[in-house]
């Protein structure tokens, strides 16, 4: 029998909060995160508005000399990864740092820095590129920083598999425990895509919601007015560990990471499979992972973007996963509906959702819900928190590329 994998520690910044409890409070009050773009002029897009991480202080978390060569996203992955390891009370020594592995992901990486130094790069000739880019660039930045500051010398990578991202690199940090490889990690994702560049390239793909007056009824994830995601920001890291390991050092417990099952969809680049049939395989493969039945799902942590074709599949997955009669006695909601998109962190925060659900009793809402969609049917947990008492609850993560990332978390017991 294999020991069980356990989360002992969380932190997260994203738009709701600066910490677990902050961001947890929030969700569970039904608080949208959703407002004006602050962060650049966005006079010139259709899009002028998004989920910002708000009141963020870098220098809160690490030297303000460090800060300004870190990207925004890196601040984020950094300072989510503090609040983890302090939280879960796990030293890092020089007898240990081997066996301690890094995988803090982003879809896409440092897009701000990037643009910037394509405009310097035009503007004001090559050697005004700032030779901190690369570092500030490149999507493995935040596992490399966090493992610097902690000296872990286990493996430490990130995963880029679009807004699976989160999902799939604690996945993979949940095998190399299992496997034997590491005996601890410190994993989640960051994403920080609220650019000029890349508001008006998701807005492009046709993805976006443009209510920007109305700001504070979007997004609409299974309304049959949804009409599109809202782009958010933020970083969420756990650390997990070995069960044996966690109770021997005396560390409190949040749950069990029980499972995780990724599959594709093969099917398109950005749209999902109509009958979503790869996200019901990664389901049924996480169930399958974490020695569990169907029917002990207390609560679904929806992909639940607000676009119109991901919103029906996702549906149509959790049925074929779990039977029509199943699948509508399974409370499910889209936390996004607050916190936004934030891209390949999203999976991360909301796994950090689901534990908190698990330990509260508390499902949190799908908001902006008020119109029923024929093709939408489930159990949305409409506009308001739900009490209710539940061992193991799965967190959905379907990117772009048709990756497909599911996550099963069980309360600890």
């Amino acid at each position: 029998m294999q020991e069980r994998i356990v989360i002992t520690g969380m932190g997260t910044v994203n738009p709701l909060g600066l910490s677990v409890k902050e961001s947890w409070d929030n969700l569970a009050a039904g608080v949208s995160g959703v407002a004006p773009i602050t962060l650049f002029d966005s006079s010139p897009l259709q899009v002028h508005i998004a989920a910002e991480v708000k009141n963020f202080k870098p220098e809160d978390f690490m030297d303000a000399k460090e800060a300004r060569r870190r990207d925004r996203y890196e601040q984020f992955a950094v300072a989510s990864a503090k609040q983890a390891l302090a939280q879960s009370g796990l030293e890092v020594t020089e007898a240990n740092a081997g066996r301690i592995g890094v995988v803090i992901s982003s879809a896409i990486g440092g897009l701000q820095s990037l643009q910037d130094a394509i405009i310097t790069n035009y503007t004001e000739g090559p050697r005004r590129v700032s030779p901190f880019l690369i570092p500030m660039l490149m999507s493995n930045g935040g596992a490399g920083m966090t493992a610097i500051e902690y000296g872990i010398k286990g493996p430490s990578f990130s995963i880029a598999s679009a807004c699976a991202s989160g999902s799939d690199g604690i996945g993979m940090a949940l095998m190399m425990l299992r496997t034997g490889m590491i005996d601890a990690a410190v994993t989640g994702a960051a994403e920080t895509t609220i650019t000029s560049t890349g508001v008006a390239a998701f807005d492009r793909v046709g993805a976006m919601s443009r209510h920007n007056d109305d700001y504070s009824m979007t997004p609409q994830p299974f309304d049959k007015n949804r009409d599109g995601l809202v782009m958010g920001e933020g970083g969420a890291v756990i650390v997990i560990e070995r069960e044996s390991s966690a109770r021997a050092r005396g560390a409190e417990i949040f749950a069990e990471l029980a499972g995780y099952g990724a599959t594709a969809d093969a099917y398109h680049v950005t749209a999902p499979d109509e009958h979503g049939a790869g996200g019901a395989a990664a389901i049924r493969m996480a169930l399958a992972s974490a020695n569990a039945n169907a029917d002990e799902v207390g609560y679904i942590n929806a992909h639940g973007t607000g676009t119109p074709l991901n919103d029906q599949a996702e549906t149509r997955a959790v049925k074929a996963a779990f039977g029509a009669e199943l699948a509508y006695k399974i409370p499910m909601s889209s936390t996004k509906s607050m916190t936004g998109h934030m891209m390949g962190a999203t999976g991360a925060l909301e796994a950090i959702f689901c534990v908190q659900a698990i330990r509260d009793g508390i499902l949190p809402p799908t908001i902006h819900y008020q119109t029923p969609d024929p093709e939408c049917d489930l159990d949305y947990i409409p506009n308001k928190a739900r009490e209710a008492k539940i061992s193991l609850a799965i967190s959905n993560a379907f990117g772009f590329g048709g990756h497909n990332a599911v996550l099963a978390i069980r309360k600890y017991e």
